[in-house]
C-alpha cells in the first residue's frame, strides 16, 4: 500500500530533491516516490515554477524547420509542419534540466531551479495574505453605511459604537478609510473626509498592499460534492458541462463550449470577450436558441469550472418571472477531469483549432465559421458511439434539439467529407 505525506507544503530541501532528480532525468513517479508524495503533486510544482531559458525562433515549434521547403513561414496548415514534442520536457520529469542535449537544442527550453521555486513560493504566500479579510460586498456594506456618518462630521469612534452590527474597530475603520479601500469599491471616502486626519504612517505601496478579498459566496451550494449529491437525488438529469477555448487571453476569440452529456453532443459561441457578462449572454443566446422549454429539459444543469468569467453565471438559474432556468455547479481547483467528457472533445476542437496560432487569421472570425468546426466535429464517428457520429445519437433521440441546432446553422457532414484540419477554415477564404 503507497503512502503519502498529505497537506504539507514543499520545503526548499523537497526542492533541492526535485531539481537532483530533474537533472538525473528521474521521472515525476521516481520522485514523488522519493519524497512520499503523489505524483501529480510533483508535476505541479515543476510545470508551476518551470521558467523558460530558450525561445524557438519561429512561430510554431517544427520538426522540420532545418529542412523546411516552404521557406519557413511557419503555420497551422503548412504541408510540411510536424509539430516538435519532447517527452523529458512535455511529459516527465517537465523540464529540460541534465538534458545532453541541452545546449544544442533549439525548441523551447525550461529549467527548475530549486532556490528560484522556493522563492516564488514564499512570495505566493506573502500576497496571499496581504489585503483585507472581507468580501466586495462586505466592504459595499461598511462603506454605504459609514459614509453619511463620515460627511456629516461623526468621528470612527461614535460610528462603530453605534453600529456593533459592522463588526469592526476604530482603529480598523481608521485603516480602510486611510487606505482608500471604499474607493476601490466605488464609494467616495477617503483620508481628507475625516474630521481630523490621523497623521500614522502606512506602507507606501498601500494600494497595492490592501485589496478585498475575492467573494467566493457564490460557491455556496454548488460545489462538486453538491453536484454529485443533487445527480444522486436526480439520476435521470439533464447534464450540460460547460468551459472556454481560446489561445490569445488578451485578443479573443473566446470560445464558450457546451457538451449535452446525454447525446454527446457539443456546441459552442463565439465571443470577443472573456467576461462574466459575455458568458451570462452565451447562455440566454443557448435558451433563445432551444426555446425555454426544451432549455428547461435538456440544460437541467450546468457543470463549469471556477474560471473567472462564470462568477455571475449563478444569477441565471432563476428567470425574472420566478421560474427556474437551471441549475449550476463548479468543478474542484485544478480538477478539470471533472468534466474530461468536454476535455476530450477539446482535443478534437484543437484538430481544427490548434493551440499558438491567430484564431483569427485562421479564419475564425465569427459564428459562421465555428458553426461549421462544429459540423464537422459533431459528424465525426466515434468509437464510444459504437461507430455512430453525435449527430447520429442527437437525431435519433431528441429530434426536436436536432432540429434546432440545424436551424442555428449547423449541419451533418458526410462522412468521407469530414475533414478535422485546419485548412478547413482556410476553404472559406476561396
Amino acid at each position: 500500500m503507497s503512502y503519502y505525506i498529505k497537506h504539507t507544503h514543499l520545503t526548499a530541501s523537497d526542492r533541492n530533491i526535485i531539481e537532483v532528480g530533474i537533472n538525473n532525468g528521474s521521472t515525476k513517479t521516481a520522485i514523488a516516490k522519493t519524497l512520499g508524495k503523489d505524483k501529480s503533486t510533483i508535476g505541479k510544482e515543476i510545470k508551476l515554477h518551470r521558467k523558460i531559458t530558450h525561445r524557438f525562433s519561429l512561430p510554431l515549434e517544427c520538426s522540420g524547420y532545418q529542412k523546411c521547403k516552404y521557406g519557413r513561414v511557419c503555420t497551422p496548415d503548412c504541408p510540411g509542419f510536424l509539430q516538435f514534442k519532447c517527452k523529458r520536457r512535455d511529459s516527465s520529469p517537465g523540464a529540460c534540466n541534465g538534458c545532453s542535449n541541452y545546449s544544442h537544442c533549439r525548441f523551447n527550453k525550461y529549467k527548475y531551479t530549486a532556490a528560484d521555486a522556493d522563492h516564488d513560493y514564499r512570495m505566493t504566500l506573502v500576497e496571499s495574505r496581504q489585503g483585507f479579510d472581507l468580501t466586495t460586498k462586505q466592504a459595499q456594506h461598511i462603506g454605504q453605511t459609514v459614509l453619511p456618518l463620515i460627511k456629516s462630521g461623526q468621528s470612527p469612534y461614535a460610528i462603530v459604537k453605534e453600529h456593533p452590527e459592522l463588526g469592526i474597530c476604530e482603529k480598523t475603520l481608521y485603516t480602510y478609510i486611510e487606505s482608500n479601500l471604499f474607493k476601490s469599491v466605488n464609494i467616495d471616502l477617503g483620508p481628507l473626509d475625516l474630521r481630523r486626519q490621523v497623521s500614522r504612517k502606512l506602507p507606501k505601496n498601500t494600494e497595492k498592499l490592501y485589496k478585498p478579498r475575492n467573494d467566493y459566496s457564490y460557491l455556496k451550494g454548488r460545489l462538486f460534492t453538491d453536484y454529485l449529491a443533487y445527480v444522486n437525488d436526480h439520476p435521470d438529469a439533464r447534464i450540460v458541462q460547460m468551459d472556454t477555448v481560446y489561445n490569445d487571453v488578451s485578443n479573443g476569440p473566446f470560445l464558450q463550449t457546451f457538451k449535452f452529456m446525454k447525446y454527446r453532443f457539443l456546441f459552442a459561441i463565439l465571443h470577443s470577450e472573456r467576461t462574466g457578462e459575455s458568458m451570462n449572454n452565451g447562455v440566454l443566446l443557448l435558451e433563445k436558441i432551444l426555446g425555454p422549454e426544451l432549455f428547461n429539459k435538456e440544460v437541467e444543469v450546468l457543470l463549469t469550472d471556477r474560471g473567472s468569467e462564470f462568477y455571475g453565471i449563478p444569477s441565471l438559474e432563476t428567470r425574472d418571472d420566478g421560474t427556474v432556468r437551471t441549475r449550476v455547479f463548479y468543478c474542484d481547483p485544478m480538477a478539470s477531469c471533472q468534466k474530461g467528457s468536454l476535455e476530450n472533445n477539446h482535443i478534437e476542437l484543437r484538430y481544427i483549432l490548434p493551440k499558438e496560432c491567430d484564431l483569427k487569421l485562421l479564419g475564425l472570425d465569427s459564428q459562421f465559421p465555428l458553426n461549421l468546426v462544429l459540423s464537422h466535429v459533431n459528424s465525426y464517428p466515434k468509437e464510444n458511439l459504437s461507430g455512430k457520429s453525435a449527430f447520429e445519437v442527437l437525431e435519433f433521440f431528441n429530434l426536436p434539439l436536432f432540429e434546432k441546432f440545424i436551424s442555428f446553422g449547423l449541419s451533418v457532414i458526410p462522412k468521407n467529407d469530414i475533414l478535422l484540419k485546419p485548412i478547413l477554415l482556410k476553404s472559406l477564404k476561396k
